[in-house]
């Protein structure tokens, strides 16, 4: 029987582990629960230590992602559950992704509906997030960013290193297992709403998300990214090029500079796709 891990990045989260940590106790007695406090400065470590629930505390915050690679790390089971430690995620849900895990599926996300949102600019960002997935893979991407998700151990640590300190570590997880051809399940979850304040900063992270839908592309496939630039950058040239000839009789820098920039961004595409394919190659 697979050994199961549940893997709680926290942030002073205590006043919701408080209530979650005895639920998760007693639904999964024999599982290793793993709570990975991300510099927390309320009572975290102490409630851990009342609960006798494993606690991986750093002196300061180092980010979501980087608490989820130490808990990876550290996690013994051979499927590890990820869930966010401010409350929204349900216990029960646990056992609908572990048994879609038994279908033969390497990763299962639990995506929420537009009502589990925080919020309408949230909701708006994360279905263009999921809308642009879905086209970049081919595959339906349902809930992009979502921190609730089951995987298989020994498949998710060969991403580890390419999982960032921050808040998009679902992001780069999913592509990864497209990416390398491994099964990604949904299933639909209700996310209550969290408790204490949240940690997303709407200018700061705005612009960290609006990066993300670049790195979706440039992660699973650069070509798809690239080829659409170099053929605006050449239509542009075209189009000057045909004013050019017509009002003054000559060929400008301009469309030279434009069909310049067409060929870089093109020979950048390549390059981009060949490291992309070096980075997902597995050895056997």
């Amino acid at each position: 029987m697979e050994h199961l891990s549940i893997i709680l990045p926290a942030k002073n989260e205590a006043a919701a582990l408080a209530n979650l940590l005895p639920r998760l106790a007693t639904a999964y007695p024999k599982a290793e629960i793993i709570v990975v406090d991300d510099g927390s400065t309320d009572g975290t470590r102490a409630l851990c230590e009342v609960l006798d629930i494993t606690c991986l505390s750093s002196p300061y915050s180092m980010g979501n992602g980087a608490a989820i690679k130490r808990g990876a790390r550290a996690a013994v089971g051979d499927i590890l559950v990820f869930m966010d430690g401010d409350g929204q995620h349900d216990p029960a849900d646990i056992a609908r992704l572990l048994d879609q895990l038994e279908h033969g599926y390497d990763m299962v996300v639990g995506a929420r509906d537009w009502g589990s949102q925080a919020g309408v600019g949230r909701g708006v960002a994360n279905t263009l997030y999921n809308w642009l997935a879905t086209r970049v893979t081919g595959h339906p991407v349902l809930d992009l960013t979502s921190g609730f998700r089951a995987v298989r151990a020994d498949k998710f640590r060969e991403f580890i290193y390419l999982l960032p300190n921050g808040f998009s570590y679902p992001t780069t997880s999913t592509m990864a297992f497209f990416r390398s051809a491994y099964p990604v399940a949904y299933i639909p979850i209700k996310a209550a709403r969290r408790v204490g304040k949240s940690h997303i900063r709407p200018l700061r992270d705005g612009i960290r998300f609006l990066l993300i839908i670049f790195k979706i592309a440039t992660l699973y496939s650069p070509l798809k990214l690239f080829v659409p630039a170099s053929a605006v950058f050449f239509l542009l040239g075209c189009a000057n090029y045909g004013y050019t000839i017509i009002a003054y009789h000559r060929l400008t820098n301009m469309s030279t500079l434009l069909w310049s920039a067409a060929v870089i961004v093109f020979l950048i595409g390549l390059i981009s796709e060949q490291i992309t394919a070096l980075t997902f190659r597995r050895e056997g």
